[in-house]
C-alpha cells in the first residue's frame, strides 16, 4: 500500500519542509480528528505529547488547532516518552493519541506518530484514510463554532507514566544498593527516566538531562553509546542505560563496560521470559536482526519470525501470531505483556528486576556470539535509485558471491534519506566486498 504522508514509523521530516511546517500540522490535526471523531463517543479527546526539539513549540499549536477545530477536545502532557503516550491515551480512554517527535534523528527534524484509543500504532490502512482526508477541502471537516473542542495542558503526564510503569512489577521490587548511568539523549525521557529510578532506591548517574531544543541526540542518547560505556566505567556503575529522543528505544552497557544491543537484550529477555514460562509463541525480530539471535533462539527451540523493520511491523507480526516478545537491534523493544510499543525505560525495568538480587550484568546478557554485520547508511536525493538497473544487478552479484557464507540486505530507510545496505557474514573480508559493490552503484 503507497503511502503519501506517513513512513514506516509515522510522519518525519525537516522542520518547515513540505510536510513538516505549521500548515500541515493543522490539516493533520484536523483530518485526525475528523477520522477518530466518528467513534461513538461522548466525548471527543486527544491527547498530545513531544520530545524537546524547539520546533515542537511551532507545530504542537498547529496540531491543536487543527483537532479543536474538527470538535476534538485535546489534552496537552510536554515532553513525555511515547509509549508514556500510548499509555496515557489508554488509560485516559482517549480517541487518539500524538506524539511529536523525530525518534533519533537530530533536532532539526520532526514528525508525528499516531496511536488509537487501544494504545496502538495506526495500522497502514487507517493512515491510508487519514491521508485521503488531508488531501481533501478543508472546510469540509470543520466544525460549527459552538462545536469546537476545548484544549486543557496536563502537568500530571510523567507522574502518571512512572505509576503505571511500576505497577508491572511486585510492590516489594527496589534498586537499592544499584548505580545506574542512564543516558536520555537531551529528549523526552529526561524527566521521567531519573525519576523512575529514583523512586526505586537507585543511586542515578543521569547525563542527557539538559535539553535545550537543539541538543536532542546530539552526540549522546542510544545513538553514542560511547557515553554510557565510559560513564558506568568512571562511576563503577551496575548498568548503563541509554534512550533515545523519544525514549522508545534502549541500548545498554554491562559492568564491564560492553555495549548491549536491542539483539542481546532479546535474547537475554526470551531466555529468561521461556525459563518463567512467561514466553508465549516465540519471538519476532526483523530483517536487521543479527543471524546469531536466530541461531541462539532455534537452539533454545525458541520459534524466530522477521517482520519488516519498525515496530509497528513487529507488533503486527506478534499479534497475528500471539507472541508476547518482539523488537529491532536498534533496541525498539516491545513487551507484549506490558506495552503496545516500544519503552526503553519499561525494558530496562524488566532487565534490573531479573538481575536486582545481585546478578551481573554481563552474566545476565552472555547469551551469543553475534555474527559479523556491516551497515552502510547512503544519503541519497531520491531512495528509488534502489530500483535502477544497475543496482539491482549489484545487489545480484553481492548475493550470488554470499550465497553459503551469509546474507545481504538493501533497503530504503523509512524515517530518512538514506539506502541501508547490510550484510552478515563470518567471512569479514568478502563481507566488505559485496558491501561495496552494491554501495559503489547507489552514490
Amino acid at each position: 500500500m503507497t503511502k503519501k504522508y506517513f513512513g514506516t514509523d509515522g510522519i518525519r521530516g525537516a522542520i518547515n519542509s513540505r510536510n513538516i511546517n505549521g500548515d500541515m500540522f493543522f490539516k493533520f490535526g484536523l483530518a485526525s480528528g475528523t477520522y477518530f471523531k466518528s467513534q461513538k463517543k461522548k466525548k471527543q479527546t486527544a491527547i498530545i505529547a513531544k520530545d524537546t526539539r524547539l520546533s515542537g513549540y511551532t507545530l504542537e499549536p498547529a496540531l491543536v488547532s487543527g483537532l479543536a477545530s474538527a470538535g476534538m477536545h485535546v489534552y496537552t502532557l510536554g515532553p513525555l516518552p511515547t509509549n508514556g503516550l500510548a499509555m496515557l491515551t489508554k488509560s485516559m480512554k482517549a480517541n487518539m493519541g500524538i506524539m511529536i517527535t523525530a525518534s533519533h534523528n537530530p533536532h532539526y527534524d520532526n514528525g508525528l506518530k499516531l496511536f488509537g484509543p487501544d494504545g496502538m500504532k495506526l495500522s497502514d490502512k487507517i493512515e491510508k484514510r487519514i491521508e485521503n482526508l488531508i488531501d481533501k477541502k478543508i472546510d469540509n471537516h470543520l466544525s460549527n463554532p459552538n462545536k469546537l473542542g476545548r484544549v486543557k495542558r496536563l502537568e500530571s503526564g510523567t507522574k502518571d507514566y512512572v505509576k503505571i510503569l511500576k505497577k508491572n512489577f511486585t510492590k516489594d521490587f527496589n534498586l537499592r544498593g544499584l548505580r545506574i548511568v542512564i543516558d536520555c539523549a537531551n529528549g523526552a525521557g529526561y524527566k521521567a527516566g531519573p525519576e523512575l529510578l529514583k523512586s526505586l532506591g537507585a543511586k542515578v548517574i543521569a547525563i542527557g538531562v539538559s535539553p535545550n531544543g537543539l541538543n536532542i541526540n546530539e552526540n549522546c542518547g542510544s545513538t553514542f553509546p560511547n557515553n554510557i560505556r565510559k560513564a558506568v566505567k568512571n562511576y563503577k556503575a551496575h548498568l548503563g542505560i541509554s534512550l533515545d529522543g523519544d525514549a522508545d528505544r534502549i541500548i545498554m552497557c554491562d559492568e564491564s563496560s560492553n555495549i548491549i544491543d536491542g539483539d542481546q537484550i532479546i535474547a537475554a529477555l526470551a531466555s529468561r521470559w521461556k525459563s518463567k514460562k512467561m514466553l508465549k509463541g516465540g519471538v519476532v525480530g526483523t530483517l536487521m536482526s543479527n543471524y546469531g539471535l536466530e541461531k541462539f533462539l532455534k537452539s533454545k527451540k525458541i520459534r524466530f519470525i522477521r517482520a519488516n523493520v519498525g515496530d509497528r511491523y513487529v507488533k503486527e507480526k506478534m499479534q497475528k501470531n500471539n507472541f508476547n516478545l518482539g523488537g529491532e537491534q536498534s533496541g525498539h523493544i516491545i513487551l507484549g505483556k506490558f506495552a503496545t510499543t516500544g519503552d526503553g525505560l519499561l525494558v530496562a525495568l524488566e532487565v534490573l528486576f531479573a538481575i536486582r538480587k545481585g546478578k551481573k550484568a554481563s552474566e545476565f546478557f552472555n547469551k551469543f556470539k553475534k555474527t559479523p554485520q556491516v551497515l552502510k547508511n547512503i544519503e541519497v536525493k531520491d531512495r528509488s535509485i534502489i530500483n535502477k538497473p544497475e543496482v539491482k544487478k549489484s545487489i545480484k552479484v553481492a548475493e550470488k558471491l554470499m550465497k553459503g557464507y551469509g546474507r545481504i540486505l538493501v533497503r530504503k530507510s523509512g524515517t530518512e534519506s538514506k539506502i541501508r545496505v547490510m550484510g552478515e557474514s563470518i567471512n569479514k573480508k568478502l563481507l566488505i566486498k559485496c558491501i561495496d559493490i552494491i554501495s559503489k552503484k547507489i552514490k
